[in-house]
């Protein structure tokens, strides 16, 4: 398993697709500067900038970025296929790619998230949304994952997801938010900081089950979906 880890993040890191996970958290950072040192009041723009630019563009869109490259990059060019031949247990290669894709998204939204939190409301803010982003890189990362052993066009699903979904029913139909990742992670970040700055939409319990839920369940769907692939890279 670690091998396989250590040559996913190689492979990961060397690609120009890493170089896509630093715009977003450079401008997050950027944003929230801005209205920080021009004295405005963390109540007029600690919201939109954590919320708007934190939970619902930048962890998302980095997990897609991470989690559809782990295992997709290798089923387009074939390479899965040196990868299928070992007798490994399939969950033994997925697990580590999907821990590999957690790690890099939890590390590139953990920076911006608790600079902008500690610029808005000091140190207890920034760990609570280090936390809160991290529950939401395991389950963004899982789904993603998942999503590239699934369709052939990941990326472009994902997207509809994360605009659809989580960008706009998830905040203007109030029934939808107790599917939303994004809600699971503003809550549980809303719950560790204890901060006023936040403000989760559903219970802490279920976003606490559900997050165990949907990353089992996405887990268990990945695992079984590669073990359908035969050594072409085609599901049988």
């Amino acid at each position: 398993m670690s091998t396989v880890a250590w040559i996913t993040t190689r492979g990961l890191l060397g690609r120009r697709r890493f170089l896509l996970l630093l715009p977003l958290p450079i401008l997050m950072i950027g944003v929230a500067l801005i209205p920080r040192f021009e004295g405005v009041s963390p109540q007029e723009w600690a919201q939109p900038v954590l919320v708007a630019m934190g939970f619902t563009t930048l962890l998302p869109i980095v997990a897609l970025i991470v989690g559809t490259g782990v295992l997709g990059a290798e089923i387009d060019d074939g390479t899965i296929t040196h990868i299928l031949s070992k007798p490994l247990a399939r969950w033994r290669i997925v697990v580590p790619k999907l821990l590999v894709a957690i790690a890099v998204t939890a590390a590139s939204a953990a920076v911006p998230f608790y600079i902008v939190g500690a610029l808005a409301s000091g140190p207890r803010l920034g760990i609570g949304l280090v936390v809160g982003s991290t529950v939401g890189a395991v389950l963004y990362s899982t789904i993603f994952v998942a999503l590239s052993l699934i369709s052939r066009r990941p990326v472009l699903l994902g997207l509809v997801y994360v605009i659809i979904w989580e960008g706009l029913l998830s905040n203007l139909v109030s029934g939808t938010r107790v599917l939303s990742v994004q809600q699971y992670a503003l809550t549980i970040a809303d719950k560790a900081s204890a901060s006023d700055l936040l403000n989760g939409n559903v219970s802490f319990a279920v976003a606490v089950v559900m997050s165990i839920v949907v990353t089992i369940g996405f887990l268990v769907l990945a695992i079984r979906k590669l073990s359908s692939f035969s050594v072409t890279g085609e599901t049988s």
